[in-house]
């Protein structure tokens, strides 16, 4: 037997399944655009001070 049989057996319930989000993590989607520009928002800020540290 291969190793494909023996991991079927020996599997749990969630082996098969995908991770959920928690609710306290979940955003509505009409807030997604917001949630969106805000990550945008954050990437330009790190840029912007990772150029300004340049010599």
């Amino acid at each position: 037997m291969g190793r494909d049989n023996h991991n079927n057996k020996t599997g749990g319930n969630n082996t098969r399944s995908l991770p959920q989000t928690p609710k306290n993590q979940k955003i509505k989607p009409e807030d997604m655009h917001e949630e969106i520009a805000k990550e945008f928002a954050e990437l330009r800020k790190a840029r912007k001070n990772k150029q300004s540290k340049r010599p």
